[in-house]
């Protein structure tokens, strides 16, 4: 409702229809602009918009005075509509005006002008920034996505459960924060890096589906798409498979990007991790720009040039003219910076290859290829002439991983820009890499994902080339989320937690209160979860998820405003039973 005891109207909510009322208004002095020697015009505004109040000049008011005004709605005089704004055609006359609280001129002003403004200021001076009209925005989209996501989940008979904040420290991949006990001196709680453990002890305890946007936090670096902590919609579902999973989530994206944009999403894609290292060199693929990368193994398996010779990969991407202008024509300083990206991403080298007039290749390799080789590289990448082809010789990863960052460094549009691409990235491995110092496979995603069926007997004999039923939500080159089937099965809990280089008596320490409920039987279940934050950012069309929550911490985990992190005083640690070292002396 927008009339309350003080106000009738909302200022962006007066229109023509209201010509000829009096009403009343409530909001913030924007722009006052002086009307020769008796009038003055104001602009006052409120969350819903800005509305034109003509009022005495003698009125003592200025910007971000808090004020109430009294008047009767009118048109503006013919000349003067604002077309801009959603009440350009009207303005309030015959004005009272009661000053609800004076204000001191702000550190910047409260309009489109502060994107401009260093971002530390802005932050210091957050509840000014939140009163502009890019930051309300922001604000009310995300409390409608959160709205819709509530509503498609509780439409498909999830159950909101809160889950607590404080729990014992598990290894979840991630750093923890950790919280002291008073009660307990040199004991620990942890804050949750997400709700995994709960929610699977909730598929145990019956309650079937569930679901809650869940406050997470990760001792991370921060980054454009990451904070301490974060907002995710988290979900469990029992007596499921892989697709029930994604069909739910699905749904619950559907949604949220409905109530964002006005209209469905288009059907979200589906491709295995595999393909997604193949096609786009990322686990996070942006399918709105072309570039794949393609496999030329084959062209070059016996070619005298000693730099592919015995590759175990060799991977090259055709840059197209019209989606890289003058591509063909990079100067030598722009090849060089290729080469230098590629060599500090892990890659030996970097071979780039001109397509000139008549197909001919200009570049420095192009004495040591024969004619056929030449012939079946235009064929497999189906270079043109103009197209600058760039190839990685390396072991499959490498080539992988550093060609697909080149492509995104190359083609990749701003986050918000063109379609909205979700695709789910399914199969990842269960196991990446081995730790050098155990010798134990490091858990892919977490180690709780189930094995593919398929692939079971290779875990003890060929752990890495085991596949997850772990699969992660993607939208224009950004993770949004991640979910699996999980391990249901005691036994085949402990297998996977041997295979990690965790006993089981470690894992009863650390685990116990979760494995323990597994003996008294568990469904089989999976779930997912996503970040609301940056589903939110892209929705608004923001590069940084900054912008779309309420109080953040800098890049460097800091809040300007309130100066924390802080330091408290010794009878505080003392009550907690702890000490802070002096900081380490650098040699």
């Amino acid at each position: 409702m927008s009339s309350t005891s003080m106000r009738t109207h909302l200022c962006g909510a007066v229109r023509e229809s209201n010509i000829g009322h009096t009403i009343t208004v409530c909001g913030w002095v924007g722009r006052r602009r002086e009307h020769g020697e008796h009038l003055a015009f104001l602009d006052i505004r409120d969350h819903s918009g800005i509305v034109q109040c003509v009022v005495d000049n003698n009125v003592d008011v200025r910007s971000e005075y808090v004020v109430q005004i009294t008047g009767v709605v009118r048109a503006r005089p013919e000349g003067t509509v604002n077309a801009n704004i959603p009440t350009g055609a009207v303005e309030i006359g015959d004005c009272v005006v009661v000053v609800l609280n004076s204000a001191e001129p702000p550190p910047f002003a409260i309009d489109a002008r502060a994107d401009d403004v260093d971002e530390l200021i802005r932050l210091k001076f957050r509840y000014l920034d939140i009163r502009r009209e890019r930051l309300q925005k922001n604000l009310r989209l995300r409390a409608s996505i959160n709205s819709a996501i509530r509503e498609a989940m509780e439409l498909q008979g999830f159950v909101e459960v809160e889950t607590p904040m404080l729990m014992p420290s598990t290894p979840e991949g991630a750093r923890e924060f950790l919280v002291p006990s008073r009660k307990e001196p040199g004991a620990f709680y942890a804050l949750p890096q997400s709700p995994q453990l709960w929610k699977q002890l909730l598929m145990l305890a019956g309650i079937d589906r569930y679901y809650q946007i869940a406050r997470c936090l990760r001792d991370e670096d921060l980054r454009a798409d990451r904070q301490y902590e974060f907002m995710q919609l988290d979900a469990e579902m029992s007596f499921v498979n892989q697709d029930d999973v994604l069909s739910a989530i699905g749904a619950a994206v559907t949604a949220a990007a409905t109530a964002a944009t006005g209209h469905a999403p288009p059907q979200i894609e589906r491709m295995t991790w595999r393909d997604a290292m193949e096609q786009y060199g990322v686990d996070k693929p942006d399918l709105r720009f072309e570039m794949k990368l393609v496999e030329v193994t084959s062209v070059f398996s016996a070619t005298e040039f000693k730099a592919f010779a015995g590759a175990q990969s060799i991977k090259a991407i055709c840059v197209d003219a019209l989606t890289y202008p003058d591509a063909a024509s990079s100067g030598r300083s722009k090849l060089d910076a290729f080469t230098d990206r590629a060599k500090k991403m892990g890659a030996k080298g970097l071979v780039w290859m001109k397509v000139g007039a008549d197909l001919v290749f200009d570049s420095p390799v192009a004495k040591f290829l024969s004619d056929a080789e030449k012939a079946a590289l235009l064929e497999s990448t189906g270079a043109v002439q103009g197209d600058l082809i760039l190839i990685v010789a390396d072991e499959w990863a490498t080539t992988c991983e550093v060609l697909g960052q080149l492509r995104n460094d190359i083609g990749r549009p701003p986050v918000h820009e063109g379609p909205y691409r979700y695709v789910w990235v399914m199969d990842f491995p269960l196991f990446v890499g081995v730790d050098p110092v155990t010798g134990s496979p490091r858990p892919g995603h977490h180690p709780f994902c189930h094995p593919h069926p398929e692939d079971i007997e290779l875990m003890e004999t060929d752990p890495l080339k085991v596949r997850a039923l772990a699969y992660d939500l993607v939208l224009n080159g950004w993770e949004l989320g991640s979910g699996s089937i999980r391990i249901h099965e005691p036994e085949l809990q402990r297998r996977v937690f041997n295979l990690l280089g965790i006993s089981d008596e470690e894992a009863d320490k650390k685990f116990g209160f979760f494995l323990q409920p597994f003996k008294y039987g568990a469904p089989p279940h999976g779930g997912f979860a996503f970040g609301i934050d940056r589903l939110t950012a892209v929705l608004a069309g923001e590069e940084n998820i900054r912008e779309v929550i309420a109080f953040p911490k800098t890049q460097s985990g800091t809040d300007p405003m309130t100066n924390a992190p802080t330091h408290v005083d010794a009878k505080h640690l003392t009550e907690l039973g702890l000490r802070v070292l002096p900081p380490p002396v650098s040699a």
